[in-house]
């Protein structure tokens, strides 16, 4: 059997300017705050809340991402989010689009994400019992993420 995937929702996440924090041992440490954004899609809907951020570990051709924030659904209700995952070139990584076009991966881009959710909002518990897969893009001159998240059925 292979695993399924289905899409649930877009996150959208806006950036400030990154902050180099250190550098050492092969390693480059940053932060870059998250100042808002919005959510959409058929599982979820609402908006990614400012204070936030990624810090990012570059290590050679790798960059590994390690994000928190918040995002509110459209009810009102708070959903906290850690987004793990990994940005590297790969001339081997091809374009993925969707069935209607609409492009959600750029070739020669491995951006990938593990994201977890966390609430106590009854209809949002779904969220914390299951595992997904996101697809990241820059936008806007990266001053935006774009990340497609699928369930794993």
């Amino acid at each position: 059997m292979t695993p399924a995937l289905d899409f649930a929702f877009e996150i959208r996440a806006h950036l400030a300017p990154t902050r180099h924090v250190g550098h050492g041992d092969g390693e480059t440490l940053e932060f870059t705050p998250i100042t808002g954004g919005t959510v959409t899609g058929p599982r979820l809907t609402g908006t990614v809340l400012p204070g936030g951020g990624d810090w990012s570990s570059t290590r050679g051709p790798v960059c590994q991402l390690d994000a928190r924030y918040l995002l509110r659904a459209e009810d009102g209700a708070v959903i906290d989010i850690v987004n793990r995952g990994y940005y590297r070139l790969d001339p081997d990584c091809p374009a993925q689009d969707e069935d209607d076009g609409l492009r959600i991966a750029e070739p020669g881009v491995y951006y990938r994400t593990s994201p977890v959710f966390r609430t106590d909002a009854p209809a949002h518990r779904w969220l914390a019992g299951t595992v997904f897969v996101g697809l990241a893009r820059p936008e806007d001159e990266e001053r935006t993420v774009v990340i497609r998240v699928y369930a794993l059925r």
